[in-house]
């Protein structure tokens, strides 16, 4: 089911001037750089991976993070794992936040320094820090991850997309500086099934979308996983949280029905806070998106 079929006449668009000059800022940067961290969504990992980053990063190390892994299962994750073996690539997942998995990557970055530097060395060139940047969606979690990494708060970190506006170099270790990014998004999101889910997942901006729309989606997404592959999402999620179960209904019949049970009526009331309820886990760890051909 194309969950954007229902949605087609409210296209979801979002490319602030922050985002557009922090982007040409920061292919300036590039040229310095030698490894790139990649963070996604572990919750939409396709959803949140950057058309232009293989362009971008070239022929540079790339570090593949999943982070919020705490939002997701182990079962999800490990499909994830093998999908992306499939496909030649090792992801890291972590949970920035809490600081899980976040040794691995520093130790992925620092493998890629000692190659860098073996290099060096062999053309007569003394040794240097590594330098990676950190390139992703906004609020995937980029500067929690760079925190974690440093073990002090040097960059601001939030739960709302668009807080990094400038590049900035945080110097991590003897072995390692990082350039924190602002999110960097497509200047046009062509792909509307992905689009909604960033906006589920508070990955764009509020600005570019309706609640009550992104709310309906989520509700369709959900009832999408549950006949495509029911074993892996927790049973009932909205049955459990509302007592009111969402499988009979479309995404705008639940919200609409939702809004009646437990909200007088009042449906954004009951939009903003199934989005919010999804976004803090309080419905489980669901993803909304699978590895292809599952």
């Amino acid at each position: 089911m194309a969950i954007t079929n229902n949605y087609k006449l409210n296209l979801i668009q979002w490319y602030p001037g922050h985002i557009a000059k922090a982007e040409k800022n920061l292919k300036e940067q590039l040229k310095l750089v030698d490894v790139v961290l990649e963070v996604r969504d572990a919750r939409i990992p396709l959803a949140t991976h950057h058309p232009q980053i293989g362009e971008w990063v070239g022929n540079k190390t790339r570090i593949l993070v999943l982070n919020r892994l705490d939002m997701i299962t182990p079962q999800v994750r490990s499909l994830w794992t093998d999908w992306f073996r499939s496909q030649g690539e090792v992801p890291y997942f972590t949970n920035a936040q809490q600081g899980q998995g976040v040794t691995a990557i520093a130790k992925a970055a620092q493998a890629a320094g000692v190659e860098l530097n073996k290099k060096r060395c062999d053309r007569g060139m003394l040794p240097r820090p590594v330098r990676a940047v950190v390139i992703g969606f906004p609020n995937v979690g980029k500067s929690a991850l760079i925190n974690r990494l440093l073990g002090r708060r040097v960059v601001e970190s939030a739960a709302r997309p668009g807080v990094t506006r400038s590049l900035r170099w945080v110097r991590i270790s003897d072995q390692l500086q990082l350039l924190d990014a602002p999110g960097v998004i497509p200047s046009r999101l062509e792909n509307q099934d992905a689009a909604l889910k960033l906006a589920i997942c508070d990955d764009i901006g509020q600005a570019s979308y309706d609640n009550q729309l992104v709310a309906s989606a989520l509700v369709d997404f959900l009832n999408e996983i549950h006949i495509t592959a029911n074993h892996l999402l927790p049973e009932s999620p909205l049955q459990l949280r509302y007592g009111l179960d969402s499988t009979p209904y479309t995404g705008e019949s639940y919200l609409e029905a939702l809004a009646e049970h437990r909200y007088n009526g009042d449906v954004e009331r009951a939009a903003r806070q199934l989005f919010t309820d999804y976004r803090k886990g309080l419905l489980g760890t669901i993803p909304l998106e699978l590895p292809p051909n599952l």
